[in-house]
């Protein structure tokens, strides 16, 4: 099997640190799907073993057994193919490990009427286009533990964009090799890889009511001009609002949350595809700065700040830069992905073998210009299909606060993209690797009529 697939069903029961000690060499699955395999690697001797995962009584897929160790990878997998027959016909009796809940959490059982379920929600249970992303998060859902008592009915209706982001945030930390715990009702993880423990709080930006609760449809972004006050004025706006709440919460008082790293996590729903357009508006807000550009008369990029004091629309008025605000320094960054949207749930779905084979879907957008020297992005437009690559990662963008108490290590997330303001207002960019970064995409899916065929 793919790894892709792997990584879908069950990467969620690594132990995240202790994976420092192995590499994964190999992924199998059984024909009929109920047993997967690993070929592993010992990084201290260099010597190879099989273990064997299955789903426990709530449907997670948990190691079972393992083999013992070789010198090369062909013994261990000839070792799993002869001990698989004897597990899978045992299977009902190994699989149950002794501490599962009584109930799995299943997000598609009907918590509310039809009339509240959010039309997002019932495209991902209905559509054929949404069916990789619907049984992608079929497999996840297993490993949630629903805290609040609420998340399956708010994944249904009123809050289904903030829920799906809680769910991006958790297949984050796990690709990134993080140990997910809950402590209290707030925040909403507390992630150790091994090199320190961070406590995340995710939030969301959402659609703007109007005094009946009717949403008010956002500005026009026809003209430059239009486009210049979204960025400088409404969308700084839009993010003040859910990010200055959090602060007010103050977790770092909390004892569980006291000396770690606080990350708060954001996402723009305020509007379709609005996601697209709020990368620069985030950035603006936090750091309190513009940043206007051209070119000198030997061709070269010059970037210039312009210190910015605060965002107006219509009689809406607010200070601008988070991290300057009254103990914001007990915030060490905020974290945002513009992909991170039910598309990117789709797509990933698509990649690890989910949903049906009918769907096909083309990815279009701007990407990261790695010219230090460019301007403008670079633009692409990508196939979904057997060839295709993405993570979680892709597209992560982390804005560290340089006034941070307890600043975050940017050796947590190696693919994301690091940006942290200077002294003289510029802002400087860290890429630890030389990964794809897109910057704004729309994916567009297909689903062929093939009811006649």
């Amino acid at each position: 099997m793919s790894r892709a697939r792997f990584e879908a069903l069950a990467a969620y029961c690594r132990v995240g640190p202790a994976m420092n000690l192995v590499d994964e060499h190999a992924w199998y699955e059984s024909d009929d799907g109920r047993l997967l395999g690993v070929v592993l690697r010992e990084l201290v001797d260099g010597e190879y073993q099989a273990i064997f995962l299955a789903r426990d009584l709530v449907e997670r897929f948990r190691w079972i057994y393992g083999t013992k160790f070789f010198d090369n990878p062909e013994a261990a997998a000839a070792a799993m193919t002869e001990k698989a027959p004897g597990l899978l016909a045992g299977l009902d009796e190994a699989r149950g490990q002794g501490d599962e809940p009584r109930h799995a959490v299943d997000f598609f059982a009907p918590r509310v009427p039809e009339a509240r379920t959010d039309p997002s929600f019932v495209n991902l249970r209905d559509l054929e286009g949404y069916s990789p992303a619907r049984e992608l998060i079929s497999a996840m859902m297993r490993w949630h533990e629903d805290i609040d008592g609420n998340y399956v009915e708010q994944f249904q209706s009123a809050a289904f964009d903030a829920r799906l982001m809680e769910l991006y945030v958790f297949a984050l930390l796990v690709e990134n090799g993080f140990v997910v715990r809950h402590e209290g009702a707030a925040p909403d993880y507390l992630a150790d890889d091994g090199n320190g423990e961070l406590a995340i709080e995710v939030t969301t930006v959402n659609p703007t009511l109007d005094a009946q609760g009717q949403r008010v449809p956002p500005p026009p972004v026809d003209t430059e001009e239009e486009i210049a006050a979204y960025l400088k004025q409404w969308m700084p706006i839009k993010f003040g609002g859910p990010l200055t709440a959090k602060l007010s919460k103050r977790y770092w008082t909390l004892p569980h949350v006291a000396g770690k790293p606080l990350v708060f996590a954001i996402q723009d729903f305020h509007a379709p595809q609005s996601m697209i357009r709020a990368r620069a508006g985030l950035g603006i807000y936090l750091y309190g700065y513009e940043h206007a550009w051209q070119y000198d008369a030997e061709g070269r990029l010059i970037i210039e700040p312009q210190r910015v004091t605060d965002h107006r629309w219509g009689e809406k008025v607010i200070p601008t830069g988070l991290f300057d605000q009254p103990e914001a320094e007990n915030v060490s960054a905020v974290l945002f992905n513009n992909s991170a949207t039910l598309s990117k749930f789709n797509r990933m779905g698509y990649v690890a073998g989910f949903g049906s084979r009918h769907v096909q879907m083309i990815r279009n957008g701007f990407a990261l210009n790695p010219d230090p020297n460019a301007a403008a992005p670079t633009p692409f437009v990508h196939n979904v299909d057997e060839e295709y690559w993405e993570t979680w990662s892709e597209g992560l963008d982390i804005f560290h606060n340089p006034r941070a108490l307890h600043p975050l290590d940017p050796r947590h997330f190696p693919s994301a993209v690091h940006h942290t303001l200077q002294a003289d207002g510029q802002v400087s960019t860290l890429r630890l690797t030389d990964e794809f970064h897109p910057l704004a995409s729309i994916t567009h899916i297909l689903v062929p009529d093939h009811a006649a065929h």
